[in-house]
């Protein structure tokens, strides 16, 4: 079923045992891959790129929509784990954005293929017919939460530091989150979004992103039980019968979260048609977490802000393939705008803090500039993630 809906054809397969090898991964061995691990009971892939916190780049994005499908192939996995070495303090702190920019500047390919390919393996994590269990200890942003919160299962511990800041660089918040973040509970997402507000351990359930919440000083065993899970039938209930078991251990009543104070604020004042809307709200509730939520998002670009919410906005209404879709447009866009470029400039490479948005505010965002950003790329530019077929990833070496 998976394989025909990614469009997986079989003849372009090339077939190999998995077996046969101890570790496989990218040159610089960036994701890994134990095949030990999944000849039975359940399979793990470790990001492992510590230096820069997991970030993904294209290469990292290949071999993990690489190994996801090769375990189908070998038919022996119950479950599959996806993780970041215990040494690393990010589960993937988001994508390689500094790179990205470089190439739209150049006039390159890789802002091109890099979110295609990307936002084809966070479908497929939605659709894999094995459960998925996302193990979140550490910094998850951006891409990392792409590569998590489609799946079935997510686990937070208490080192997990969620959120999604791409305001603040010019973008938005892509990877799927026109789909998951309106469908957080009142106007949470919306708030998430436009802020880029960080959750952290227990906040994460309580927000509906994480499923469970385990203390890293289980991981390792939790891992071995998932490991340990066999047999072909109701795989998923057992996968949820040991998470269940391991977030007993984890407390004994769970921490109150740490935004129930302001919840009915930001369900007020972020339910707004506009953005204009929303500053407006903020700045007549006029308490000072209101004004401080505007003091931020004053600095952030104000034609992502616009996007955003309008993604939001469009995605409450698509499944998560019509969300992608629409994104793989919104980032294209993007990356042909003044605003992504500079952002990334000044926060992640010379690092002034500075950035010059253009425009520099919210009022002189033109509505047709947002028109334009949502509106289809040439037919052969279009990104469907349903049918979209990556075979030359599963066919390589």
């Amino acid at each position: 079923l998976l394989l025909n809906r990614v469009m997986l054809k079989r003849s372009t397969l090339r077939v190999f045992s998995l077996r046969s090898m101890s570790v496989r991964g990218s040159a610089k061995d960036e994701v890994l891959c134990d095949s030990s691990s999944f000849t039975s009971g359940g399979a793990a892939i470790t990001l492992n790129n510590p230096k820069k916190l997991n970030a993904l780049n294209q290469a990292m994005v290949e071999d993990v929509y690489y190994y996801l499908h090769h375990i189908l192939k070998e038919g022996q996995a119950t479950n599959v784990v996806v993780r970041n070495d215990p040494s690393c303090s990010a589960f993937c702190a988001g994508g390689d954005v500094a790179a990205i920019v470089q190439s739209a500047r150049s006039g390159g390919s890789l802002h091109k293929t890099f979110f295609r390919y990307e936002y084809c393996l966070n479908y497929l994590t939605s659709v894999y017919p094995l459960p998925y269990v996302a193990l979140l200890n550490g910094v998850t942003m951006g891409g990392g939460v792409g590569l998590s919160v489609h799946g079935r299962f997510r686990v937070a511990t208490e080192n997990t530091l969620f959120a999604m800041p791409e305001t603040a660089i010019g973008l938005f918040p892509d990877v799927g989150g026109g789909y998951f973040l309106p469908r957080l509970q009142g106007n949470l997402g919306m708030f998430l979004a436009l802020t880029g507000h960080r959750l952290r351990a227990y906040d994460l359930v309580h927000a509906g992103i994480a499923t469970h919440y385990v203390t890293s000083d289980l991981l390792h065993s939790l891992e071995k039980d998932l490991r340990g899970i066999s047999g072909t039938f109701d795989r998923a209930k057992k996968v949820q019968t040991v998470l269940d078991n391991y977030q007993q251990k984890s407390f004994k009543k769970p921490p109150e979260f740490s935004l129930d104070p302001q919840l009915d604020t930001i369900n007020k004042t972020f339910d707004g048609e506009t953005v204009e809307h929303i500053f407006s709200n903020l700045k007549s509730e006029g308490s000072e977490w209101s004004q401080k939520q505007l003091k931020k998002m004053s600095g952030f670009s104000p034609r992502s802000l616009k996007i955003t919410h309008r993604q939001l906005k469009v995605g409450s209404m698509l499944d998560l393939a019509g969300c992608l879709n629409v994104e793989y447009r919104l980032s294209q866009r993007c990356c042909e705008d003044n605003d992504f470029i500079e952002g990334v400039r000044a926060l992640l490479i010379d690092k002034d803090n500075a950035p010059k948005w253009k425009p520099s505010r919210l009022e002189d965002v033109d509505d047709k500039i947002i028109d334009h950003f949502f509106s289809p790329l040439p037919d052969d530019e279009e990104l469907d993630v349903e049918f979209e077929k990556l075979d030359h990833v599963l066919s390589r070496n």
